[in-house]
């Protein structure tokens, strides 16, 4: 089967955008410190108490986000809002520090969770499916480190494969029943693997950002500037993801699959290129 033109320019995007910088290094970036020592600098006890909190935003992110937007398939996202609300719940969370994370991070997650699924809408996503909305909280599985990620040209696929195994079997035990039909301790039943699974990657990058707010040079309009740039990622993470579903959709996943290595293979050396030619 051949892919038409404007599907392979799409996917050229989805790969550019799932092969960028991981959090970490963004972050180390930005803050002009390596994350390991800022974590080190942590109090004691604060990562056990992070992915606890991770874990519980999770879950009230799903159930206030993934049922609060209509359902309306192919309808343009709003990043742009969705960046700003995250920006102001972070600048209070830098404001205040760690001793706000137990009210920020459940706002903060459930905006960047609507901006992920406001996306998958636009990708032409029904958002009344079960299977949508957990590849939606899937999303949050891009941003953290995994053993499989030294192979860059497969990291994204390698990814999906934490929580594949999850989507799929959750979706068909629950294929004939609408979310509208569910009961909300039907829904949390059916999303607890997937959140514990997913909060395990999250809150690696949401203990980094915590290491990071608390650098020097960090405070209340930092602490906006990171939440944006949290939005950011995971915006493009959601956009990719969701082109590469939605043409799987169309030419099957091993042919797309295939397509996305060679572009990435392709990428992969234009940036060696690139950074042979400036040394």
């Amino acid at each position: 089967m051949h892919i038409e033109e404007e599907d392979l320019r799409a996917l050229e995007r989805a790969v550019e955008l799932l092969a960028q910088d991981t959090i970490t290094e963004t972050l180390t970036q930005l803050v002009g410190t390596p994350i390991d020592y800022l974590m080190s600098k942590l109090p004691k006890g604060a990562e056990k108490k992070i992915y606890s909190l991770v874990e519980k935003s999770l879950n009230k992110a799903a159930n206030a986000a993934l049922w609060s937007l209509d359902n309306e398939p192919n309808r343009i996202a709003s990043t742009k809002t969705n960046k700003f609300f995250a920006a102001l719940s972070g600048a209070i969370g830098g404001a205040f520090g760690f001793s706000a994370l137990a009210i920020e991070l459940p706002v903060s997650t459930t905006i960047m969770l609507r901006s992920i699924a406001d996306i998958a809408r636009s990708e032409g996503f029904d958002l009344d499916r079960i299977d949508t909305k957990l590849e939606c909280l899937a999303v949050f599985s891009y941003g953290g480190p995994s053993e499989d990620d030294d192979a860059v040209n497969t990291a994204y696929y390698a990814t999906r494969n934490l929580t594949a195994e999850i989507v799929q079997d959750l979706s068909k035990e629950i294929s004939n029943i609408t979310v509208k039909n569910a009961a909300s301790t039907q829904t949390g039943k059916w999303l607890a693997s997937l959140i514990e699974k997913v909060a395990t990657r999250f809150g690696i990058v949401i203990t980094e950002k915590m290491a990071a707010q608390a650098a020097p040079v960090i405070g209340a309009l930092a602490g906006a500037t990171l939440n944006t740039m949290f939005t950011d990622y995971y915006q493009d993470m959601a956009r990719g993801h969701f082109i590469v579903k939605r043409l799987e959709r169309k030419y099957g996943d091993e042919l797309i699959k295939a397509e996305y290595i060679k572009i990435s293979d392709k990428l992969t050396n234009q940036n060696q290129r690139k950074h042979l030619n400036s040394n």
